[in-house]
């Protein structure tokens, strides 16, 4: 088991913030953390990802996401743009709906027809 050292330790641990310890049969072991390093937080169920200098807890980054070989989340598509005023209000909000469907359908979060 390790532990995180926090960004303002004290005593003997006052040069080592952000630090990774684990206790081993030799003693405390301590790894300067790098930019990209990853640990899995036990006690919250997350990642806790190196970068930019702190430790982000809970945030992946990534281009998609994929599930079982179906890609479910990708880039972020163009907005679409919010229904106006008109006098024919049923075939606005088919469009509208229309293009909720495709974007969604193209995030790959609902299946095509």
């Amino acid at each position: 088991m390790g532990y995180v050292i926090g960004s303002s330790p004290t005593g003997d641990w006052t040069s080592k913030p952000q630090y990774v310890a684990a206790f081993t049969s030799g003693g405390w072991r301590l790894i300067p953390p790098i930019e990209g390093m990853a640990l899995y937080v036990k006690s919250n169920d997350q990642w806790a990802t190196y970068r930019s200098g702190s430790w982000e807890i809970g945030a992946i980054r990534g281009a998609t996401v994929i599930i079982g070989g179906k890609q479910v989340v990708g880039n972020q598509a163009a907005a679409i743009a919010d229904p106006t005023g008109g006098s024919v209000i049923d075939t606005e909000a088919r469009a509208a709906v229309s293009q909720l469907l495709l974007a969604l359908r193209q995030h790959g979060l609902i299946a095509g027809e």
